[in-house]
């Protein structure tokens, strides 16, 4: 690849008016990006329509979401985060239709899916971008087996209950780390557990990679990898995947360092480890 495909838009960034960062950084992310020097090419995605959202949410609680009149993730009903949350999740489905059609990797700067259930949000998460756009991609035609590994530093119990109450479990795999690995004794067997856990999405026509920034050892909600640990993690990801032959969309999900600038850093090593395995570093 001579650029790595990134969808964003002004459009999905949104003051969340709470503790965390997650509809406010993909501003700051892809400004980062765009001065790290690697080749990126980005392209603005569609928005999520309400069908989409139906997918995987009731349509009573998309609508009012939508319209204002419910909570969102972030525990308000703030237009303009009602007006962010069609971008933020159209960002991961165009990525991913992005990876399947280039057969490498698509990038969504977003965050907030995963603790997103089938009627209510929580977590920071209002919509589980996450089972939209594998639902989005079985309708199309574009997945018939679809991966989702979620390296967030939180269960993702969201996707779990809600893969569970769709009865999606036939053809989505889904691993979320959260449920696994908390404590800095870990790190080292998490470090040498991930090609195994890659590998287990063999077969899959993609896999939707959540990388987690919230796992660093100094984040508030976190606590267990360092910078360096966690750009190994996603090195690691791309390679075995690279390998299978499988293409990866992957999002930002958390990071809540009070300094941002530390949260940006480790979004910029998974960028760098996305052109390390995919990049045509000699073109």
């Amino acid at each position: 690849m001579q650029s790595i495909p990134v969808f964003y838009t002004p459009k999905l960034v949104a003051d969340s008016k709470s503790f965390s960062p997650s509809s406010s950084k993909p501003g700051e992310v892809v400004s980062s990006w765009r001065r790290s020097g690697i080749p990126i090419d980005v392209q603005e995605p569609k928005p999520a329509s309400k069908e989409d959202f139906y997918l995987a949410h009731g349509q009573r609680y998309v609508d009012k979401v939508l319209a204002c009149e419910a909570d969102n993730g972030f525990g308000n009903r703030s237009a303009e985060i009602a007006a962010s949350l069609p971008y933020a999740t159209g960002s991961l489905i165009d990525a991913a239709k992005e990876a399947i059609k280039n057969r490498n990797t698509a990038v969504a700067p977003v965050a907030g899916f995963h603790h997103a259930h089938q009627h209510h949000g929580r977590g920071f998460c209002t919509f589980n971008g996450l089972i939209v756009t594998a639902q989005v991609l079985k309708r199309e035609g574009l997945a018939g087996r679809v991966g989702i590994l979620d390296f967030d530093y939180h269960f993702g119990d969201g996707t779990h209950d809600t893969i569970r109450q769709l009865k999606l479990g036939e053809w989505i795999r889904h691993y979320s780390a959260g449920a696994h690995f908390h404590y800095p004794s870990h790190a080292q067997a998490f470090l040498e557990k991930v090609p195994e856990l890659v590998w287990q999405f063999n077969g899959c026509d993609i896999i939707l990679y959540q990388a987690g920034a919230d796992a660093h050892k100094e984040d508030p909600l976190g606590g267990f990898l360092s910078t360096e640990e966690l750009y190994q993690r996603d090195r690691t990801v791309f390679e075995c995947a690279k390998a299978m032959g499988v293409p990866v969309a992957w999002d930002l999900a958390g990071g809540y360092q009070d300094e941002i600038r530390n949260v940006l850093d480790i979004h910029d090593n998974t960028l760098k480890a996305c052109w390390e395995a995919y990049g045509d570093r000699v073109a």
